[in-house]
């Protein structure tokens, strides 16, 4: 762990936001973006990739702020199935402010809240499936010390700016028409086929839809 780590988490969170809001701020306004307004994450499994999109008040669409390279994720692409099968989850998550985590082991974290009910409705057992620092990973996804201090900050700020949750997104890859039929056969092309739906709203919309669960799969509907 960093020095960081060591310090109590509401003075770690406070130390990342003193040193990372500035640039935060600049380059947001850089884009016509405000510090605090409301995120939404995307992750891309086999790149590698997580996206950080803001809300534009301007156009109420969510425009892309940061990617940010995963330091380190286990396992494959495939859903998480199991506890201890060394899977990140694969689906559609929600972070509100609780799920926060400045006290972390791994500097901070958040929880995406794996098992959601589509995993339960599966059966798909697991727990404490976290977005953190450091470079290790045991089923969730290490970003490093220095680039979750950006990401848990604009977390934090879009809770305390209003949004209730917010929305992760994750995809084994991108779900392109293309991309997904080299995978015919695989065994999983049932779910993905049901992620790429998500997918597709938002590629179409630049709005995260508003995701639920009916008769075993995921459905999304206009917020």
């Amino acid at each position: 762990m960093s020095e960081k780590s060591s310090l109590p988490g509401k003075d770690r969170a406070a130390v990342a936001e003193a040193r990372v809001r500035p640039t935060l701020e600049h380059d947001l306004s850089a884009l016509g973006l405000r510090y605090g307004d409301p995120i939404f994450i995307r992750v891309f499994k086999e790149s590698l990739l997580m996206e950080l999109f803001v809300r534009n008040r301007a156009t109420a669409k969510f425009d892309l702020f940061r990617t940010y390279p995963v330091a380190c994720a286990s396992g494959m692409i495939g859903p998480k199935v199991a506890e201890g099968d060394m899977q990140v989850p694969e689906g559609f998550y929600f972070v509100p402010s609780t799920a926060m985590n400045s006290n972390s082991n791994y500097h901070l974290s958040f929880n995406i809240g794996y098992p959601n009910a589509y995993d339960q409705a599966h059966h798909r057992t697991g727990s404490a499936i976290m977005v953190h620092g450091n470079c290790v990973s045991i089923g969730c996804l290490a970003m490093t010390d220095e680039k979750i201090d950006e990401i848990y900050t604009l977390c934090a700020a879009a809770h305390h700016g209003g949004q209730s949750f917010i929305p992760v997104s994750i995809f084994p890859f991108r779900m392109t028409a293309d991309r997904l039929r080299a995978f015919a056969q695989d065994p999983n092309v049932k779910f993905w086929t049901n992620l790429k739906e998500g997918y597709d709203f938002f590629e179409k919309s630049h709005v995260p839809p508003d995701v639920s669960f009916e008769k075993g799969r995921y459905v999304f509907k206009t917020k």
